[in-house]
């Protein structure tokens, strides 16, 4: 996959490419430890909310195991982190996506040179023979699923197979944006790994490596209070008036059940037509709006059942439409009026 563009100026590093990680100190001494004990789970799902540096800790895990093969080496065993020099010929390789022992299953291209919204079975199945093969590469076979959120059914299943007889010395790492969706039949087979998200400080950090941006710039500290610990967020927002339509999303959405159809025209007309910051801005804020009222007021989550049935079913076909309305770059004003549509029923 290419660099991922968050706005035109603007090139953010592929997790696979990125060497440095910023925070989650114990989830990576989780993995470091479970490694170098013999005895680590096969499979890890690698939760938490996006743009945290889910799929970074997992390629930096991937890097680790294929650079040290023997976990009771000495190495390993004194390493204190999953640090691998980029100028190692295992570093090099996984930037460039070409080591012989690291698969990846994330959404790509179809014929037509347009991003798919989910990752086919026919990609997934490619694990049975990355698995099956003995010629290819010694040591370690590592599987990077980013996202396992994005599997159709198919995809899901099909990964199942493999989870389900492990080959020997194979690690899965199963990036997720919403664990609690993921089939509990993948879920328990997994080891799980939730990250919380970033401190502002780190938030920072990660956007200056990743983005080359520099950390005394006020206008990255002021993306990054508002990421909500998320570099993904912190450098959407950094994208022209993102902040700005955010606020305006979120102002709209605290209206619901009630929507007045000139401000959504509004809206719409702000998104433009090819805008991918705008675009984002907005799904951002809706992602957000809809979590909260998943995780709000525990204590009479039974009496709340229905709502969220029908919340979390909204969720889904505002992300599917998302996901088509960026791909085919189809026109943003009818997903905005949809959208709304949507979480008002929802909420009635």
């Amino acid at each position: 996959m290419s660099p991922r563009q968050v706005e035109p100026q603007i090139t953010v590093a592929h997790p696979r490419e990125t060497s440095t990680l910023s925070g989650h100190r114990e989830a990576e001494t989780a993995l470091l430890n479970a490694y170098r004990s013999g005895r680590i789970p096969h499979a890890w799902l690698i939760g938490g909310a996006q743009g945290i540096g889910k799929a970074t800790l997992a390629y930096r895990m991937a890097r680790f195991v294929l650079a040290h093969r023997d976990p009771q080496g000495a190495d390993v065993q004194r390493a204190e982190t999953l640090w691998v020099d980029p100028s190692h010929p295992v570093a090099r390789q996984v930037a460039a996506g070409s080591h012989g022992g690291l698969l990846t299953l994330e959404r790509s291209l179809n014929d037509k040179g347009v991003l798919r919204t989910v990752i086919t079975v026919d990609e997934t199945r490619e694990t049975i023979s990355f698995f099956g093969s003995t010629a290819a590469v010694d040591g370690w076979r590592v599987c990077i699923v980013d996202t396992v959120d994005e599997l159709n059914p198919n995809a899901a299943n099909a990964l199942l197979k493999v989870l389900e007889e492990p080959p020997q010395r194979s690690l899965f790492l199963l990036v997720s944006h919403a664990p609690a969706r993921v089939l509990p039949t993948i879920l328990s087979r997994c080891r799980k790994l939730p990250l919380r998200p970033l401190a502002t400080a780190d938030v920072i950090r990660a956007a200056t490596d990743a983005a080359h941006i520099a950390a005394d710039d006020p206008a990255l500290a002021e993306a990054a209070e508002a990421s909500e610990g998320s570099v993904s967020r912190a450098l959407t927002l950094l994208g022209g008036d993102a902040l700005k339509l955010q606020q305006r999303t979120a102002a709209l959405l605290s209206s619901l059940p009630r929507v007045d159809p000139r401000e959504l025209h509004a809206l719409g007309e702000a998104l433009g037509g090819s805008d991918r910051v705008a675009l984002a801005a907005f799904i951002d804020s809706v992602d957000r709006w809809v979590g909260e009222r998943m995780r709000a007021d525990p204590t009479n989550a039974n009496a709340n059942l229905p709502r969220l049935a029908r919340l979390a079913e909204v969720w889904e076909k505002i992300n599917r439409a998302a996901r088509d309305t960026e791909s085919y770059n189809l026109e943003r004003k009818p997903l905005v009026f949809s959208v709304f549509g949507l979480l008002a029923e929802a909420m009635q």
